[in-house]
């Protein structure tokens, strides 16, 4: 049994660089059946930022990425920008925690003008390191993680976040943070996540599960909304780090060939998921991408 063809093939959350596979590895994507991409932007270039302006290239840079695999592949792309949250550590040890925070809140502000201008869909990756640091360093994290939330708030868009793994509990209390900044629940996304989450401990927060077979088996006994992702690295120093880029074009397959009474299921982190965290809806029809 083959795929609907009505039905899109969303990779929720990839990098891609110039200095990597880039606009190969979505044609990769492509033909494996994959029609849209939400495309997150990443450092480019070795060593701290410690200046808006590189912010500024790097999102360009980003969304020229974009531009390239819409002409060469046909896929929808979606563009993610934000400062990763780890930035702060490298900046702080080049220019001073202060300036650091001064420099983080820039580059988000930056972020959120991109989002206003319809250059971008949402702010990404926001959070806190995935690994212990400093008092000092975790409370600016912090401060940043609710500042960013502040600016996807008000522009209106949702916040795509990257935090260290987070249990049912440590979903709920992300959704409690959410909540203290005014932060609209359901439009928060946690990344990256490697384990389901139960529906009880979901309330406002949306899970995008790495998209390894057991997880999305699991996942598609669960209601939605959730996504799919591969988190591809696009680093030639690891190749199909984190997963490949064809991964959720091919668990997809897998669900028609092993599952078929499952494929209807697969509109959740393609179609309704998309629509209701996003304000998106991804289509395929008559054979074009929409």
């Amino acid at each position: 049994m083959t795929l609907p063809a009505d039905l899109p093939v969303v990779d929720h959350h990839c990098h891609l660089s110039p200095n990597g596979e880039g606009v190969e590895a979505a044609r990769r994507f492509r033909a494996a059946g994959g029609t849209h991409l939400f495309l997150t932007t990443q450092s480019y270039t070795p060593g701290p930022i410690v200046r808006t302006e590189v912010y500024e290239e790097q999102f360009e840079t980003t969304d020229r990425l974009a531009s390239a695999i819409r002409a060469a592949t046909g896929a929808v792309v979606y563009v993610v920008v934000a400062p990763y949250p780890v930035d702060l550590i490298a900046a702080a040890g080049e220019i001073g925690l202060p300036a650091a925070v001064d420099l983080h809140r820039a580059a988000l502000d930056l972020a959120g003008r991109w989002v206003q201008e319809g250059r971008a869909v949402a702010l990404g990756e926001v959070g806190r390191p995935h690994f212990p640091v400093s008092v000092e360093m975790a409370a600016a994290g912090e401060e940043m993680f609710r500042y960013a939330l502040g600016v996807a708030r008000d522009a209106g868009c949702p916040a795509v976040v990257h935090s260290e793994h987070l249990d049912g509990s440590g979903v709920l209390a992300l959704a409690h943070l959410a909540a203290s900044e005014g932060f609209p629940l359901g439009k928060l996304v946690k990344h990256y996540q490697k384990e389901i989450v139960p529906l009880e401990f979901c309330t406002g927060v949306v899970p995008s599960y790495l998209a390894r077979r057991e997880t999305c088996t699991q996942s598609l006994q669960e209601e939605g909304p959730w996504f799919w992702e591969t988190d591809f690295l696009d680093d030639p120093a690891r190749p199909g780090a984190v997963l490949d880029l064809e991964t959720v074009p091919r668990r997809a397959r897998s669900v028609a060939e092993r599952a078929p009474a499952d494929l209807e299921r697969l509109r959740i982190p393609f179609v309704t998921s998309v629509e209701q965290v996003y304000g998106i809806r991804p289509a395929v029809e008559g054979g074009t991408i929409r």
